[in-house]
């Protein structure tokens, strides 16, 4: 009972800190028709500052890790995001009223990682003082990019099997990639533009520039003079857009099943403790930080917002948007930004703050 006690009261806590409340802040003002707006290239502006920042931290950081420290959180978070994938295959897929494919574009916008999700649970952290590792910001293109490409893989040779097995007059010829032997297999062509896409994406392209700046220039200046100085008041307008963007989204949760409700609302929280999960492990392995724990679990819970989007419909232009951005963006990511203080907490009464 001290536990649970000990974990209610942090979450209570934490609820009222900056992040969280400009988040709340702005899905009351959403929910109370107000106009204000933050015009789109303000806010692109934002989240490539803040995505600049993460990805200097990181390549600053990784200059100076150890290798197995890096190597075994980085496999982690790439076999994470490809599970998260596959739990979201063999429930919201598979589901009655789902569409297979709406429900893969699903898992893997839930399996990539939020960026303004990630950048709320280091500031949290960096407002309680807990330490984590540095190199954290470099993990986000392993899940990420993992979770899209084996989202997009499977959705496609799910409609290549299903056009193989339709019969040959009805709509065309039956075609199905194959591999070198012949046999159904991975169009290779078709994964390798996958990960050009993305790599491509907004999102990945901040972050690997600032991840190799980071790594192979001297930033350091201008990182403690302008990027981190400017981190937490850049991400408190982000939330407030975020707030307002989320209950926006709930409208389109109407057009479609509502098995993507329940989703959006068990997904961030059952992601997340895969995650926290396979965080523990690394903290066994490596003595990965309880810092470090929370942030692979909030990676975990996140679903993204910027690089997962354009992918998606781009690789899959059949998958409606309203099912996979309104489940993300709508309920999605609100829990997973919400569900922060929990990880914090059961760090706290599992490792040790």
């Amino acid at each position: 009972m001290d536990i649970v006690a000990n974990i209610a009261v942090t979450v209570l806590e934490q609820l009222q800190k900056p992040t969280l409340a400009f988040l709340i802040g702005g899905m009351l003002l959403a929910a109370l028709g107000s106009k204000l707006e933050v015009p789109e290239p303000v806010y692109k502006l934002i989240v490539l500052l803040l995505l600049l920042k993460v990805g200097l931290g990181a390549g600053i950081s990784v200059r100076e890790a150890d290798l197995w420290a890096l190597a075994v959180p980085g496999l982690l978070a790439v076999a994470v995001g490809i599970a998260i994938v596959l739990l979201g295959r063999v429930t919201l897929a598979r589901t009655r009223g789902v569409a297979e494919m709406d429900g893969m574009a699903t898992a893997g916008l839930f399996g990539a990682v939020s960026a303004s999700t990630l950048a709320a649970g280091m500031a949290m952290l960096d407002g309680e003082g807990i330490a984590y590792e540095g190199f954290i910001g470099a993990l986000y293109p392993f899940m990420d990019i993992a979770a899209l490409v084996t989202a997009i893989v499977l959705a496609r040779m799910s409609a290549e099997r299903r056009t193989a097995r339709a019969p040959a007059g009805a709509g065309g010829t039956a075609t199905m990639a194959l591999g070198g032997g012949g046999a159904p297999g991975l169009d290779t062509a078709m994964v390798r533009a996958i990960l050009v896409d993305t790599a491509r994406s907004p999102a990945i392209s901040a972050l690997l520039l600032g991840l190799a700046i980071g790594l192979f220039g001297r930033p350091e200046t201008v990182y403690g003079s302008f990027y981190e100085p400017l981190f937490r008041g850049l991400l408190s307008i982000l939330m407030l857009v975020m707030g307002m963007e989320a209950w926006s989204r709930l409208a389109e949760l109407r057009k479609v099943a509502h098995a993507y409700v329940l989703y959006g609302l068990a997904a961030p929280l059952a992601h997340g403790l895969i995650g926290f999960g396979a965080g523990l492990v690394a903290h066994q392995l490596t003595g990965f930080s309880a810092g470090g724990v929370v942030l692979l679990a909030v990676m975990a819970a996140s679903s993204s917002d910027i690089s997962g989007p354009p992918t998606l419909r781009a690789a899959l232009p059949e998958a409606n948007p309203s099912s996979y951005v309104g489940t993300s963006t709508g309920l999605g990511t609100p829990v997973a930004i919400l569900s922060i203080p929990l990880w914090i907490a059961l760090a706290e009464a599992m490792i040790g703050l």
